[in-house]
């Protein structure tokens, strides 16, 4: 009687670690970077399938604008702050196929929030100003990690865009669009 106890709760635990959960990591640290900057982000689980990411980082970007029939351009380095939340909707496919799923490897659908505040701005042009704007850009993305550390992402996004004028209160653009095309490999920890 023993013995059949003893197989039975062997069989059991075999059972229960063979169905392991499939689901985000609980909290992944990444330091990236990429063809237009440098960002340290967290990914922390909110469900199985989705994660919440915070992230700042140094951009690069070029622009222009016109004030007064004066055209102002410039290459141009700002600080960004982005939240988003991450809908990693193949896990389970993933997994299913034998396929790497740990840190997050998978394909994503996303709402992330781009904030580049004027806090600081490093320019070619002196004479640019700069002021603050926000994105709202639904994007998909691919998120790999080979190794225990090394982690390429990329993405699409296209959303509308909202700048913040110094001094005059909000100035709202509805006809500029923000592109976000990312391309990046990382450390993560």
């Amino acid at each position: 009687m023993f013995k059949k106890i003893a197989v039975l709760f062997l069989i059991c635990l075999s059972l229960q670690s063979s169905a392991q959960e499939v689901s985000v990591e609980k909290s992944i640290f990444d330091v990236q970077i990429g063809l237009l900057g440098l960002w340290a982000n967290h990914e922390f689980k909110l469900t199985k399938q989705i994660a919440f990411r915070t992230e700042i980082g140094l951009e690069v970007g070029f622009a222009s604008k016109t004030t007064n029939t004066l055209e102002q351009t410039a290459t141009v380095i700002v600080p960004v702050l982005d939240l988003e939340p991450k809908w990693y909707y193949n896990l389970e496919k993933r997994n299913a196929k034998g396929k790497n799923i740990k840190r997050n490897s998978g394909n994503f659908l996303a709402l992330k929030a781009h904030y580049l505040p004027d806090l600081f701005v490093l320019s070619t042009n002196k004479n640019f100003n700069f002021v603050n704007q926000l994105a709202i850009i639904p994007q998909w993305g691919i998120r790999r990690v080979y190794g225990k550390h090394a982690s390429f992402e990329t993405g699409i996004g296209l959303g509308p865009q909202y700048f913040f004028g110094s001094g005059s209160g909000r100035v709202v653009n509805k006809n500029d669009v923000y592109l976000d095309l990312n391309l990046r490999v990382g450390f993560c920890f």
